[in-house]
């Protein structure tokens, strides 16, 4: 079964880090271009970031640009999020995505991805 987990949610500091990753078990992540969201309760599920199979594209939702950073390693099948000067808006469940049918390119949209993460807490304090 195809799966995608993601780790390192936890409690900071406004104004501390966070490094998510994203593993994939099952399947390989090369050919995929890999999403991060995020979903307050009561609100829309949000595109945070994404990146393409090759790394060549990125995408940053204006509200982490300058302060969050997508990569990839292909070799060890994982995707991280880095999270720098994190604020309390920034306070939600975080998910990570992979969208087999567009890998070249980096989508932001909740309907192209596949196959999705179960999530991982991230509680900004102020």
């Amino acid at each position: 079964q195809v799966q995608l987990v993601e780790s390192g949610g936890g409690l900071v500091q406004a104004g501390g880090s966070l490094r998510l990753s994203c593993a994939a078990s099952r399947f390989t992540l090369d050919y995929y271009a890999i999403g991060w969201f995020r979903q307050v309760p009561g609100k829309e599920r949000e595109g945070v970031s994404c990146i393409s199979s090759s790394s060549g594209t990125t995408y940053y939702a204006d509200s982490v640009k300058g302060r969050f950073t997508i990569s990839r390693d292909n070799a060890k099948n994982t995707v991280y999020l880095q999270m720098d000067s994190l604020n309390p808006e920034d306070t939600a469940v975080y998910y990570c995505a992979a969208d087999r049918t567009h890998p070249h390119k980096c989508y932001h949209y909740i309907g192209f991805y596949d196959y999705w993460g179960q999530g991982t807490l991230v509680t900004v304090s102020s």
